[in-house]
């Protein structure tokens, strides 16, 4: 490789006014922008329910105006050899991939307000004007470049992360340790970024910003890089070899190297070069954990080489395998949303993901896993614990009953034990984790712990359905006033549970939110989570809902779902 001629130093990003903290800010959420080289599988739906579910949180605690974008990739040799091996063009495998990418994420409610394609002509003149200020910042030089390049990654691999395998044909070749793809020695003149510059400027935003990559371990992994040789970045590649991508501006001799291209589309979504100034750089981006050094090393270094700021945070996770083994073409195995969502229905589907999804490992799927986490969660102990205590042989009058003080009395003092009205100590305990469980779900999506959040929530509907189980309330007598008042108190303080269940379960679950939440009667305006309070006639605060006629019983809350066929995992061809 040339010795790359003396450079400025990175000069420091600008910040900008979106970086203001507080109520009303700004936030972009995005997910990765998905590779049109083949249909979209449940690794790709589940980047864009962790957005999604962080976006609609945001929107209705009333943090401040959001955006969702997300997009396809569609530049690049992989797909410029994929429509060739399909007998098509690259546009037009790209219009038919990306409108694959379009319809599921709709057809799974992802609340995206950016669909971008890097083949708009809106996204090719925020890449050139990027590079531009690439090149003015003295970032960029052409040099001679070789080593092993990979295809399916595209990208360049040292020989630390290759592995000697054989091909099909019992010839040895090098791949990918992480990924199996095969390598092949490329020998190039190209556009280098000074990316070695940049290991200081890198160190200090990460140490600076402990929250900046998540979970942890992720924040670490990128640290373990920092301490590695960090090489300069060929940035470009022949236009011989690859035609199909955005041309080096003043030189069409050189084709942008396409994750160059990709990662401004964060840019791109927030209208660069213009109006990025009141979204940029308060972003958050989902990404899987293959694609974090892209997020995590070369992003930030080239937005700062470009006078930007880098994202605040970049929230990472793992992958999804199927039956334990990584979804695969070859094995047949790739797990196709749609068929999920037509099977399990979508919030069904919705509230899986998110449940059984942990970011830091990856995580298995199979058939029965879904029936049986749908069945327990939401058809049996929510769906039951509504259809239970809104029974017109509970509640002949379908309302919202009355909470009686005397039957539950507030215990003021944390040593008291014996209260004097029905409720015992383990109705005190009960209430006080469904009164806490608010600001519990809201720091877990902010720890990029949906999971956790949704566990917490299915515990409490347990001790919900505890509590109406441990009290009998169709054993008591309504003939007697006395117990008139238990029942309407135990009834009411069931109704204000399911009312936080479901104001909390809107990003995750939000048709079927809408369906319990209207079944109580709770109007539109009442369903945010800035004014989510539980229980207030506990504390001596008048009840908005006390005394209202109930919805109309549309039904089952959730249907169950039937057990699956055997080898019943529907699969699409990549």
């Amino acid at each position: 490789m040339l010795r790359p001629p003396r450079c400025r130093l990175p000069r420091p990003p600008r910040c900008a006014a979106a970086t203001a903290t507080g109520p009303g800010r700004r936030l972009l959420l995005s997910t990765p922008i998905f590779y049109a080289n083949g249909p979209p599988h449940i690794g790709h739906l589940y980047s864009a329910l962790l957005a999604d579910a962080l976006h609609r949180h945001r929107l209705l605690r009333g943090a401040g105006p959001g955006r969702l974008s997300t997009g396809t990739d569609e530049h690049g040799l992989k797909i410029q050899q994929a429509a060739a091996a399909a007998g098509t063009s690259p546009p037009e495998l790209c219009e038919r991939v990306s409108g694959l990418f379009h319809q599921v994420l709709t057809q799974a409610a992802v609340s995206f307000t950016d669909f971008t394609r890097t083949s708009e002509p809106r996204h090719r003149r925020a890449v050139q004007h990027f590079w531009g200020a690439l090149r003015a910042g003295g970032a960029l030089y052409k040099g001679s470049y070789e080593g092993w390049y990979c295809t399916a990654e595209e990208c360049f691999l040292p020989e630390s992360q290759l592995a000697q395998r054989r091909d099909a044909q019992g010839q040895p070749c090098k791949v990918s340790l992480e990924t199996g793809h095969q390598v092949h020695w490329t020998k190039e003149e190209n556009y280098m970024f000074r990316l070695s510059a940049f290991r200081d400027p890198l160190w200090k935003w990460l140490r600076d910003n402990p929250q900046a990559v998540s979970p942890a371990p992720f924040y670490q992994r990128v640290l373990r890089w920092l301490e590695e040789d960090l090489p300069d970045l060929s940035v470009s590649r022949e236009r011989s070899r690859l035609q199909w991508g955005i041309p080096v501006p003043s030189d069409p001799t050189q084709t942008i190297y396409v994750w160059v291209d990709a990662l401004v589309n964060y840019l791109s979504a927030v209208g660069y070069p213009e109006a990025h100034g009141e979204w940029w750089p308060a972003a958050h981006h989902v990404v899987g954990k293959d694609i974090l050094k892209f997020h995590a090393v070369y992003w930030p270094a080239l937005l700062m080489a470009a006078g930007l700021a880098p994202p605040e945070r970049i929230l990472v996770h793992s992958h999804w395998t199927v039956r334990g083994q990584k979804m695969s073409k070859s094995l047949g195995n790739v797990v196709e949303p749609s068929a999920c969502i037509g099977r399990y229905t979508l919030d069904g589907f919705r509230y899986f993901l998110l449940r059984q999804g942990v970011p830091e490992r990856d995580c298995d799927y199979y058939d029965e896993k879904v029936v049986k986490v749908v069945n327990s969660e939401l058809v049996d102990a929510l769906g039951g614990l509504l259809n239970r205590s809104t029974a017109l042989s509970i509640n002949p009058s379908n309302t919202y009953p009355c909470f009686s003080e005397s039957c539950f009395p507030r215990i003021l003092d944390d040593r008291e034990t014996k209260a004097v009205g029905r409720a015992c100590a383990e109705d005190y305990e009960f209430v006080a984790s469904v009164a806490s469980l608010p600001l519990q779900v809201a720091g877990y999506f902010e720890g990029f712990q949906i999971y956790k959040a949704l566990e917490c929530i299915a515990l409490c509907v347990r001790q919900t359905n505890s509590f109406f189980q441990r009290h009998r309330p169709w054993k008591l007598d309504r003939k007697d006033p006395a117990e008139q008042l238990w029942l309407d108190t135990i009834i009411h303080v069931t109704l204000e549970c399911l009312r936080v269940f479901g104001t909390l379960l809107q990003p995750v679950i939000p048709h079927t939110a809408d369906k319990l939440l209207s079944r109580l009667a709770i109007e539109p305006e009442e369903r945010a989570l800035s004014s989510l309070t539980f229980l207030p006639r506990y504390s001596g605060r008048p009840c908005p809902f006390e005394g209202r006629q109930l919805g109309p019983d549309t039904g089952i809350l959730f249907h169950r779902l039937e057990k699956p066929r055997q080898n019943g995992i529907e699969t699409k061809e990549l």
